[in-house]
């Protein structure tokens, strides 16, 4: 898949991840591995940036056998951007795909 096709709907994504439920970093990437060919490491600039905006909150839990996992929870402004975010890539697609499969013309 074409790299900005991916780093323009990377964000969205991990938002409605964590719409879902709480998540940590790996568990995050791991997920989006199996969907979006990305590496680990390009998950966590995305969250770092996320918790910066206060679209995301983060807190510390202690693992079985290891350190601390960080895990990401969405804020109210997180929803509100998840679902903006949503809502325009649905309108993108729709018009990405008329173009694709009609030429974009109005038949």
């Amino acid at each position: 898949m074409n790299i900005q096709f991916k780093k323009g709907v990377l964000e969205m994504c991990v938002l409605l991840m964590l719409e879902h439920g709480d998540r940590y970093g790996y568990d995050i990437a791991n997920e989006l591995t199996r969907s979006i060919s990305i590496s680990d490491g390009t998950v966590y600039p995305i969250l770092r940036r996320l918790k910066q905006e206060n679209y995301v909150s983060s807190y510390l839990v202690e693992s079985p056998g290891g350190a601390p996992r960080k895990y990401y929870a969405i804020t109210p402004e997180g929803k509100k951007l998840a679902a903006s975010l949503a809502a325009e890539w649905q309108t993108f697609t729709q018009q990405v795909n008329l173009l694709i499969y009609r030429g974009g013309s109005s038949r």
